[in-house]
């Protein structure tokens, strides 16, 4: 349990991706992505590719309601890259953004790829989502050129950050 003195008591656990919760959670994030960028800049991972051996999903639970979602992806080293985690489907709901879930869960996505000996994590959002670009700049994020099989975009920002 987690408590800070905006937001109240919060959990932060792993759930099944494709759990009716975190699917109505990733709906509600897919929404919000279709209305602000067209189909070609949207990287949507389906729910299923969350459930793989190389992914985490964690869920905030709030009073036992699912509020937040967030996964990260282990990504194997490549000829031009070292081992890195991927950040997926953050999205906190509106009704409680505002009272620090959003850090406490990129912190709990981050931990996993630090347990699992992943130092370097890595996302990509979009330029009309000014929170989460906050967000992730006031986490130690900085912006780098598109990786893995991302192209270049102008709807979308890269970011990385070295974890230890």
């Amino acid at each position: 349990m987690q408590d800070t003195p905006e937001s109240g008591a919060f959990e932060i656990g792993p759930l099944a991706p494709t759990d009716p919760r975190a699917r109505r959670l990733i709906g509600m994030l897919d929404q919000l992505q279709l209305s602000l960028y067209p189909a070609a800049s949207n990287h949507l991972d389906p729910a299923e590719s969350l459930e793989q051996d190389d992914a985490t999903f964690l869920a905030v639970f709030v009073a036992g309601e699912a509020v937040g979602c967030g996964a990260v992806k282990c990504m194997p080293p490549s000829r031009t890259s070292p081992r890195y985690g991927e950040i997926k489907r953050m999205y906190v709901s509106p009704e409680v953004r505002g009272r620090g879930i959003g850090g406490a869960l990129l912190d709990a996505l981050e931990s996993r790829l630090i347990s699992r000996g992943i130092v370097i994590a890595r996302l990509e959002t979009g330029v009309r989502q000014p929170d989460a670009l906050a967000l992730y700049e006031g986490h130690g994020y900085v912006r780098i050129p598109p990786f893995g099989a991302y192209g270049e975009d102008p709807l979308s920002v890269f970011y990385e950050k070295r974890l230890a």
